[in-house]
């Protein structure tokens, strides 16, 4: 099994158990409401019906807001259509009943039930087309800017037809019927429950839609919509089962609403951090980009130079070697800085290990046999160190050892990884060269292969080249 196919697993598994607590939840308290005779549906609270009516108004919003944005940015159906139908449950919870009824003088109350229900049921069908559309499918471009006025047209538009039609309306809930002291079940005409009951359909469509789709993709917001529309559903059945007219009044159908609205800004959260994490590691890499090219430019250029004037000094002057021994150390040193700057880590070890080896193959004229098991992973800073290592271990051997032929294998040892480096050079007394005789190239290889945190080995012998092991 691929590492692809268990992270997919691991996802499923993250979002089926997240999304499983949701209906549990939802469940959980209708049935408490339903069979429970010392638990009451609804309780008297006009500021805690404001304040979530308020909060939930603010928590769509800015999620359609950041769908939005996310539908500007990759232009997918689904996000507009999300959005769109979150707009329209903020609009048809937000004062609407009560501002129906104050500007049309609605005194049976119909108009102002019937526009807000007929504005959830089509949020809730956006909501589910949504969840069901392909996820990759875009939209047309010539919708463009004008897809958002069809929130504000679908208003305009049901507003008009059941106010033509006001006068047909049947009355949604009996006015007479104390819904505080008499829960009654399916209480509404049968309309009304039947738009409710689609309503929950809908959601717990998208529910199971939404936790599909999120199994598959790493899509911090996609990621609680299942739960979230779990809940949804059955607030939608709680107002089903309970029908009322009482604004003032607290219902479990409001608490299940605002769960859902309490899910939805917990994707977005998520989403936001997301969003701002990817945005600041970009800015890091464009900025170690740039000081990678300034590096190659300057400093690499400089020191390129100054190699080139060391070999134009006479064979017999005492500092040669050691000038250009310098600049080749240098040289080296820089050019893993520039790979380091220029490279953020997110390619695979074989990957980089492969270009690597090949460069310092071609730069010190040597063969190359390399043996790599592309399914060895490493961190970022595994990475470096490990090629830090690598480049002062072909140095050596190139240059000191006066190898011919480099033999490059990466492969698993029981729980761990190992890295070869073996040489047909000179070789040498590696007793000789530990302590205080040891150079600052053996020296600086143990100290990063004890930083990832592994061991380093070397075994040599003069004459039989040298082999540098690393494992970790």
């Amino acid at each position: 099994m691929s590492v692809g196919d268990g992270l997919g697993e691991e996802r499923l598994r993250h979002v089926l158990r997240l999304t499983l607590v949701g209906w549990v939840l939802g469940l959980t308290v209708t049935g408490v409401v339903v069979w429970s005779p010392h638990v009451l549906f609804g309780y008297r609270s006009p500021a805690v019906h404001l304040v979530l009516d308020s909060v939930d108004g603010c928590v769509a919003l800015l999620v359609a807001y950041l769908l939005a944005g996310r539908f500007k940015r990759r232009r997918r159906l689904h996000d507009l259509l999300l959005a769109q139908g979150l707009v329209l449950l903020t609009v048809a919870g937000t004062g609407m009943s009560w501002l129906t009824g104050s500007l049309t003088g609605d005194r049976d109350g119909s108009l102002s039930v019937w526009l807000p229900l007929a504005l959830r049921f089509i949020g809730a069908a956006l909501i589910v087309a949504a969840a069901l559309v392909t996820p990759d499918r875009e939209s047309p471009s010539r919708l463009g800017l004008r897809t958002v006025t069809v929130p504000a047209a679908l208003v305009i538009l049901m507003s008009l037809v059941l106010w033509a039609a006001r006068t047909q309306l049947p009355v949604a809930v009996d006015p007479s019927i104390n819904t505080a002291s008499q829960p009654l079940l399916f209480a509404a005409h049968p309309l009304f429950f039947a738009a409710q009951a689609m309503a929950a359909f809908c959601f717990f469509v998208a529910s199971i839609a939404f936790t599909r789709r999120a199994a598959n993709r790493d899509d911090s917001l996609l990621y609680w919509l299942g739960p979230a529309c779990a809940v949804a559903a059955f607030a939608r059945v709680n107002y089903a089962l309970f029908p009322s007219l009482h604004t003032d009044w607290f219902y479990t159908g409001d608490l299940l609403r605002t769960g859902f609205y309490v899910l939805l800004l917990f994707g977005a959260s998520r989403e936001i951090k997301q969003y701002w994490d990817a945005y600041a590691r970009v800015a890091v890499l464009e900025d170690r980009r740039r000081l990678s090219r300034e590096l190659h430019d300057g400093v690499i250029q400089e020191l390129a130079l100054l190699r080139m004037e060391g070999h134009s000094l006479p064979p017999n002057f005492p500092a040669r070697s050691r000038i250009l021994a310098a600049c080749d150390r240098s040289l080296d040193e820089a050019r893993a800085a520039v790979h380091a700057l220029g490279h953020g880590g997110d390619e695979p070890l074989g990957v980089v290990l492969h270009r690597t080896t090949r460069e310092l193959a071609q730069r010190y004229r040597v063969s190359l046999d390399i043996q790599i098991d592309d399914s060895i992973e490493a961190a970022s800073d595994q990475q470096h160190t490990l090629l830090r290592i690598i480049r002062e271990a072909v140095a050596n051997a190139a240059r000191h050892g006066h190898a011919r032929h480099l033999s490059v294998r990466l492969g698993k040892e029981g729980d761990r990884r190992r890295l070869v480096v073996e040489d047909d050079g000179e070789g040498f007394d590696v007793g000789g060269a530990t302590g205080a005789n040891a150079g600052y190239g053996l020296v600086s290889m143990r100290e990063r292969a004890r930083n990832l945190p592994g061991d380093l080995d070397i075994t040599s012998r003069p004459g039989e080249g040298s082999v540098v092991t690393v494992t970790w």
